[in-house]
């Protein structure tokens, strides 16, 4: 089968979305192989070994919604039209969907008497849902907003990828972090003695990154005076490196992500010393994480593969069990409300919140319930907070808005935070 050069070029970026996503570090592990072998027999139109190489992908990783897209590509291509569809039903009873219904290779589909049933859930995926207001919204329209917390006063405060501004929101906003004198603000926690910790990074989103691009490390402020009172950078393990997250684990100890190396990281406040908890290439591109009640372990969300539980002497992990029509992929935000997770999905369509229930346990993840989902003021969600019975979360990151030169159209909406109860 010949595919037209728009009807390829389509098709390949939905495949790379679908298989890279947030371009994390390669691992070399059976299934990076298998989704290369992918990639290069699709590019090369060698579409039975694109099948052999897609069952592998999927065998090594059942429940990878990406590899379960790829495999129903792989089978429309090889002309089983009943096996590529009912791929996609399982995906879509995973609360998940890739586009079929838009690109041109799924259009003889169609003609099965299973399409309709299968395109009404589709649409179904779609609907608003949950019952969120806003709670803030901040006029400026290109601060694409990450890192979000709420401080003992219930202010709420947001940080920026763009401008590297941090803004205190009330009827008045203050500006803390001016626009340009630092790295893009990622996620952010409240110390115990009130002082404010951030992720932050030099990201090529990052307006007049300069020389900087590629350095991150966690600072602390003191919200009163706006005064950076730490800044603890990240050795140079590899030329791009995004903490992207935290955690407060205790008065002196934080984990971060990093979503570009796979890497996890303890770092001592007293000492003010990074250690590795979870070497660099274990994980694909970790983002949120918590700490689970017990303190001895870390839920950590892998964008690209699901959670895992991490514990915090050694290290070791162990992949979440999750009930068949339960999702872990594209998580962003990780958050934990009593015996729930709450997340933030952005990595596959539609974006939502769920909490997801975890057993008694704490080992396997047994049930879950939609909070949000396409809701109007929705433009890629990313990071929230839980604050007493409710979560509040960006709203409309942006992220999805950059062009291939990391610039922002005109017309985007200011951040909106959106509040949900959890109880």
């Amino acid at each position: 089968m010949i595919l037209t050069k728009q009807t390829r070029h389509k098709l390949f970026c939905t495949l790379l979305a679908s298989v890279l996503l947030y371009c994390p570090a390669s691992r070399a592990d059976d299934y990076s192989d298998a989704r290369a072998e992918l990639i290069a027999a699709y590019q090369q139109e060698k579409f039975p070994a694109m099948l052999l190489a897609a069952r592998r992908a999927v065998a090594l990783r059942p429940r990878l919604p990406g590899a379960l897209f790829n495999l129903s590509l792989a089978k429309v291509l090889n002309h089983d039209f009943g096996g590529s569809l009912q791929t996609l039903e399982t995906l879509a009873d995973m609360g998940v969907d890739f586009g079929a219904t838009e690109l041109a290779e799924f259009e003889a589909l169609k003609a099965l008497n299973e399409w309709a049933a299968y395109e009404a859930k589709v649409v179904a995926l779609f609907a608003p849902s949950g019952d969120a207001e806003v709670v803030a919204t901040y006029a400026e329209s290109k601060f694409v907003p990450e890192g979000i917390a709420v401080d003992g006063d219930g202010r709420l405060l947001i940080g920026s990828i763009h401008s590297g501004e941090l803004v205190r929101l009330s009827a008045t906003p203050e500006v803390l972090i001016e626009k340009g004198s630092g790295w893009s603000i990622f996620g952010m926690r409240f110390h115990a003695d009130g002082s404010l910790w951030f992720a932050s990074a030099a990201v090529p989103q990052l307006a007049g990154v300069g020389e900087d691009e590629g350095k991150t490390g966690l600072f602390r402020l003191d919200p009163s005076s706006g005064e950076i009172t730490r800044a603890s950078i990240l050795p140079q393990y590899s030329e791009s490196q995004v903490l992207g997250d935290l955690i407060i684990a205790d008065h002196n100890t934080l984990y971060a992500t990093d979503s570009l190396t796979g890497a996890i990281y303890r770092y001592y406040i007293d000492s003010n010393e990074f250690e590795t908890l979870v070497q660099r290439g274990k994980l694909g591109s970790p983002q949120g994480l918590v700490l689970d009640a017990s303190g001895k372990l870390l839920y950590v969300a892998d964008y690209t593969s699901g959670l895992y539980r991490v514990a915090v002497n050694g290290g070791s992990m162990e992949k979440v069990p999750l009930p068949a029509d339960v999702s872990d992929y594209g998580i962003d935000g990780l958050y934990r409300y009593g015996d729930e997770l709450i997340v933030i999905q952005n990595g596959s369509r539609p974006h939502k919140v769920v909490a997801l229930q975890l057993g008694n346990d704490g080992t396997e993840v047994v049930g879950s319930r939609l909070l949000a989902a396409n809701l109007e003021a929705f433009d890629e969600p990313t990071l929230g907070v839980v604050h007493g019975d409710d979560f509040y979360f960006v709203a409309n990151s942006h992220w999805n808005r950059f062009d291939r030169h990391n610039q922002l159209p005109e017309g985007l909406s200011g951040p909106v935070i959106l509040r949900v109860p959890l109880n």
